[in-house]
């Protein structure tokens, strides 16, 4: 039993305890009942903790993953003057890619009309408190200025004792240039990095091996939570932003970056990249996904690890085109509700406003509907109204939020393809195969 198990692919093992968790969810709901439910904390006490648990594991890697697959991408890359053409790559195919997805988002949004008719007065505003709790120390740094020198360490090892991304990139590319250009005396070092990168990999995919379990108790315990009924209110939205996120990963990822541009078969790159999608829905965070999408990039898709370690990192961080076609979304759907006409010019400014925002959301869940009141601001939403239409979605945006993180981590990977195969970087024979199973 146990082998045939392991026998079957673990990205389909993952898509069974999806639907293992929403099955088992919707009977404590709607079997045992919602009230009794909540009285015996069967979601919160029995299911949580083991999909909690999960999450913690994966984030546990997110910085030493880093640390290390980035000095050791650095160094094999020989040169430090690669890492200019690399960067200015990364960045411009992530803005591109930004741009596509409110543009697609705010398209959605004008033909759908998902606020039109909606009343969201009254909504409850403390449940976001929490969150915005999470945004504040996720984005400490307050202007464009600060948030610049915020990526420069203080202290590296208090940056990576506090998991800040930014600053543990920024001091590993520093490691990293600096063994190239010691040279011979610095191998021992280069070595380390080298080994101490592929321990950690080795324990991704020891951890990744739990993801079935650990996403059906997520699953279990969102539809515990919350049930069918989170769709009903927001159905128009929900369907706007699903449909956006797959036209976005199917079409300008899979049919205009993937198959267009790089010439590569379409069923390799959403197969190698499965796992990884399982775990950003089910986790809704970029960051925690960090891990298995840099293992997904190198062991199935064939990007070395000098592009994974430095491109995926950093498209956890600012690749946001999930939340970008969110952003949109919310900015029309808000003044759709409320009554006002967005002009030419005011779209133009949402797109060119959301697209900026995204880059700044924190890689955690939800953080995109809090960003949503900068892009409201816009279409002249006052801030009373904006913080209404928050409440109004936010018991709604787990289910929202789990599809703009699956949209975030391919895109990312999408891009990470993209640098390889420019770079000489990417192992096309590894990437057509069939064979994707670990």
């Amino acid at each position: 039993m146990v082998q045939a198990w392991h026998s079957i692919t673990l990205w389909k093992r993952v898509l069974i305890g999806l639907a293992i968790g929403l099955i088992v969810g919707a009977i404590i709901r709607y079997g045992v009942g919602l009230e009794p439910a909540q009285a015996a904390h069967i979601g919160e006490t029995y299911i949580y903790p083991f999909g909690k648990a999960f999450v913690r594991l994966i984030k546990m890697l997110i910085v030493p993953l880093i640390a290390t697959t980035l000095v050791a991408g650095v160094t094999a890359m020989g040169d430090p003057k690669k890492l200019g053409t690399l960067g200015a790559r990364t960045m411009a195919l992530y803005l591109v890619t930004t741009f596509f997805a409110v543009s697609l988002g705010l398209g959605m949004g004008a033909i759908v009309q998902p606020g039109a008719g909606v009343v969201y007065d009254g909504a409850d505003a403390t449940a976001i408190e929490k969150v915005e709790g999470k945004m504040d120390s996720a984005n400490e740094a307050g202007g464009l200025v600060d948030r610049l020198l915020a990526i420069i360490p203080e202290n590296p090892v208090a940056a990576l004792a506090n998991g800040q991304v930014l600053p543990t990139i920024f001091f590993a590319i520093m490691i990293g240039v600096g063994i190239l250009l010691v040279g011979p005396p610095a191998d021992p070092v280069r070595k380390f990095f080298e080994a101490a990168a592929e321990v950690v990999l080795k324990i991704t995919v020891m951890i990744m091996e739990l993801a079935p379990y650990g996403v059906a108790a997520l699953m279990a315990w969102v539809m515990c939570k919350q049930g069918v009924e989170i769709l009903y209110s927001l159905f128009w939205l929900a369907l706007s932003l699903y449909a956006c996120c797959l036209i976005q990963i199917v079409f300008v990822y899979g049919g205009l970056i993937i198959k267009g541009i790089l010439g590569l078969p379409l069923k390799q790159f959403f197969r190698g990249i499965a796992d990884a999608q399982g775990v950003a829905y089910s986790t809704a965070s970029s960051s925690a996904t960090l891990p298995v999408s840099i293992s997904c990039a190198e062991t199935n898709l064939g990007v070395e690890k000098s592009i994974a370690g430095s491109v995926l990192p950093l498209g956890a961080t600012i690749n946001m085109d999930g939340t970008a076609i969110y952003l949109g979304l919310v900015a029309l759907f808000a003044a759709q509700a409320s009554g006002i006409e967005v002009s030419l010019t005011g779209y133009l400014m949402v797109a060119l406003t959301a697209t900026l925002v995204s880059i700044g959301a924190a890689g955690i869940p939800s953080a995109g509907l809090l960003l949503a009141a900068t892009v409201m601001d816009v279409v002249e939403i006052p801030p009373e109204q904006s913080i209404q239409v928050i409440a109004f979605i936010f018991p709604f945006d787990r289910i929202l939020d789990m599809m703009r993180t699956a949209t975030n981590v391919t895109g990312d990977i999408a891009v990470a393809c993209t640098v390889a195969k420019w770079e000489g970087a990417l192992d096309e024979e590894v990437f057509r195969s069939e064979a994707k199973v670990r």
